[in-house]
């Protein structure tokens, strides 16, 4: 990443300050939140989606209207969407997540790319998505910090992982074939970027990376924007292992992951998702070892059940991720799929008072 100034200072001490004090908190789930709230169709349209469009928005000189033959489009799990529809609901997921003790939280913006958005024929509300859900939990954790201003709290500019991924082909015959490419996906990540740092956003996480190359199109997009502005956040990256095999879909152990990546000097390299803390704790073991800068685990409360949902118990989650601390393999820990509130409370608890991992200096490191 470019040695460009910080952005702002007093933030990224604070935050360096927290880091080396004690092992933070990360936020749970957005979605698994959501779902409680039982939303219908109407509920993510709002008013200005009210016709399946957006009413403000019009492309190449085209003008709504009665009859004007535009087809709606279904909006119903658009969570990204809710932080202009229904803000209320998405500012009100992250004062819990505070009130339970977090010390960052991820803006709901995992699937605020052209990429993602464009399921939703939505791609021009990039900017305004990004920007628009780092405000919400901008302005939530400025009021937290305001009640206890001893205790900082900061918000993760979530950049996720696309529908695409530029390393695999999605036709078994096809191999060589890509359904995106490096700047495609560099492009994507530019816009959204923009608008998570206009938000408000303290640093920005590239996670739930299944594919290294997307990943890599996340860093280097988040590059030319510092470069752009003159100034930089810090970054974080976690990735994802979808199976018992230990590797991201890409076909990369941790380690492979972290030295891949290293020469982005991340903030925090870690794991979420698709596992739960036991069957992640070997990876982040191995990450522990090799990475020379601070480590992050948000996993799932599990694997899914048979119904989708996830059955670990707060207790049962913090039970583990209170042995990974311990053994001395944490800098940052919060929860991904199923996790609650409640989780992270116990999450909380379960860390407090242990130190945080040192960070190794390694042979041969620079």
């Amino acid at each position: 990443m470019s040695a460009l100034p910080w952005r702002n200072p007093a933030r990224v001490a604070a935050l360096e300050a927290a880091l080396a004090a004690r092992i933070l908190v990360i936020d749970g789930a957005m979605g698994t939140m959501i779902q409680r709230h039982e939303l219908e169709e109407a509920d993510y349209r709002g008013e200005r989606f009210a016709e399946g469009y957006d009413a403000l928005f019009t492309a190449d000189g085209h003008a709504h209207g009665a009859g004007c033959g535009c087809h709606p489009q279904d909006q119903r799990g658009n969570n990204d969407l809710l932080s202009l529809t229904r803000p209320d609901i998405i500012s009100s997921i992250h004062r819990d997540y505070l009130a339970a003790g977090a010390d960052l939280v991820e803006t709901n913006t995992f699937n605020s790319t052209s990429v993602s958005l464009a399921d939703y024929h939505l791609q021009h509300l990039v900017r305004e998505l990004n920007r628009e859900g780092a405000a919400l939990a901008r302005a939530a954790c400025d009021e937290a910090e305001a009640r206890d201003p001893s205790k900082p709290r900061f918000v993760i500019g979530v950049l996720g992982p696309t529908s695409r991924t530029g390393s695999l082909s999605p036709d078994v015959n096809r191999p060589g074939f890509r359904a995106i490419s490096f700047d495609e996906l560099a492009e994507a990540y530019r816009e959204a970027t923009h608008g998570l740092i206009e938000g408000g956003a303290d640093v920005l996480m590239v996670e739930t990376v299944f594919d290294t190359l997307n990943a890599k199109a996340a860093l280097f997009a988040i590059d030319d924007v510092f470069e752009a502005l003159g100034k930089r956040l810090p970054v974080l990256v976690s990735g994802t292992i979808t199976d018992a095999s230990g590797r991201t879909l890409s076909g990369q152990t941790a380690e492979a992951f972290w030295y891949s990546l290293r020469h982005a000097q991340p903030l925090a390299i870690g794991l979420n998702c698709a596992l739960g803390a036991k069957d992640l704790r070997q990876h982040i073991d191995v990450l522990a070892q090799v990475a020379d800068t601070h480590i992050s685990c948000h996993p799932n409360a599990g694997l899914p059940n048979a119904f989708g949902g996830y059955d670990e118990t707060p207790e049962d989650m913090a039970s583990m991720l209170h042995e990974f601390a311990t053994s001395g393999l944490l800098n940052l820990v919060g929860g991904c799929c199923g996790t609650t509130p409640e989780h992270i409370a116990a999450i909380v608890q379960a860390v407090d008072g242990i130190a945080p991992r040192e960070i190794p200096r390694l042979e041969g490191a620079a």
